[in-house]
C-alpha cells in the first residue's frame, strides 16, 4: 500500500470506528506505529481534525465534520502546473506572477524531496522562444493527454520514447527517439529529440504525437541541444 492509499485507509478507519487507537490503526493498514503517527500528523496538516484523548478509555477520534482542506495533487498535475506557469512567464503573459510563485512554492514544499529534484530536473529540459509569424497554425490540434506522464518517465529515467507521428503532409510514421528537451514556442510545443535512425536532432510538434510510450530497459546520454542555431522554426520538422 503506497502512502496516499494508506492515509486514505486511515481516514476511512477513523470515520468507521468512532474511537480507536494507534495500535488498531497500525494493524488495520499493515504499518508500524511510527508510520501511522507520521500519517496522522500529515492528515492534520491537510485539514483533518483528529482528537487524541489520553488515559484509560481514551483514543483517537475524527471530527465527523472534518474535511480535507489541502488538496492532494499528483506529481503529473504538479508538473503540468509548473510547465504552464513557466510557459506563460516566458511569453510575458503571467499576471500576478509573485502570487503564482508563492503558490507553487507551497506545492513544492508538500512534495517529497526526491520529487522536488525530479521537478527541477524536468524544468531544466524546457526551453522557450517566440514563434515565427510565418508558421502556419491552421492544422494545430490537441496534444495527447498521455504525453506528460510518458515524458516524465522518459526524461527523468532517460528511456527512449516510442510514438506515432504524422508530419505536415499527413504521412504517418513510428519513431523511437532520445528525448532531450522540450521547446515551447506558444502556442506550439515541440519535443526535441536525438533520432538514432537519422543520427541527428529532430523537432516533433507535440500536437502531432500519438500513443507515446517510454521504453523500459533502454537508456541514453544527455546531449547538448544546439538551440542557438535555431530556436524559432517555421518549417515543419522533422523530415
Amino acid at each position: 500500500m503506497n502512502i496516499r492509499s494508506r492515509q486514505e485507509a486511515l481516514v476511512r478507519c477513523l470515520r468507521r470506528s468512532g474511537t480507536t487507537t494507534v495500535a488498531a490503526l497500525a494493524q488495520e493498514v499493515g504499518a508500524s506505529r511510527r508510520t501511522v503517527l507520521r500519517d496522522l500528523s500529515t492528515l492534520r496538516d491537510e485539514g483533518y481534525v483528529i482528537h487524541a484523548d489520553v488515559g484509560r478509555g481514551g483514543g483517537l477520534q475524527l471530527d465527523p465534520r472534518s474535511v480535507q482542506t489541502l488538496p492532494r495533487l499528483s506529481v503529473s498535475e504538479v508538473f503540468a502546473l509548473l510547465i504552464s506557469v513557466a510557459a506563460m512567464r516566458a511569453a510575458g503573459q503571467l499576471p500576478f506572477s509573485d502570487l503564482a510563485d508563492a503558490g507553487l512554492a507551497k506545492i513544492e514544499r508538500a512534495l517529497p524531496p526526491d520529487k522536488v529534484r525530479d521537478l527541477r530536473a524536468f524544468l531544466d529540459c524546457l526551453h522557450f522562444g517566440q514563434l515565427s509569424p510565418q508558421q502556419d497554425l491552421s492544422d494545430m490540434g490537441r496534444m495527447d493527454p498521455a504525453l506528460l506522464s510518458a515524458f516524465e518517465t522518459a526524461f527523468l529515467q532517460r528511456h527512449l520514447l516510442r510514438f506515432g507521428y504524422r508530419d505536415a503532409k499527413g504521412r504517418p510514421s513510428q519513431r523511437e527517439v532520445e528525448p532531450q528537451a522540450m521547446l515551447i514556442l506558444p502556442p506550439l510545443w515541440y519535443l526535441v529529440a536525438w533520432d538514432p535512425a537519422r543520427g541527428d536532432f529532430r523537432q516533433f510538434r507535440m500536437d502531432r504525437i500519438r500513443a507515446p510510450e517510454a521504453i523500459e530497459g533502454t537508456t541514453f546520454r544527455r546531449r547538448h541541444v544546439p538551440f542557438e542555431q535555431d530556436v524559432c522554426p517555421f518549417t515543419d520538422l522533422p523530415r
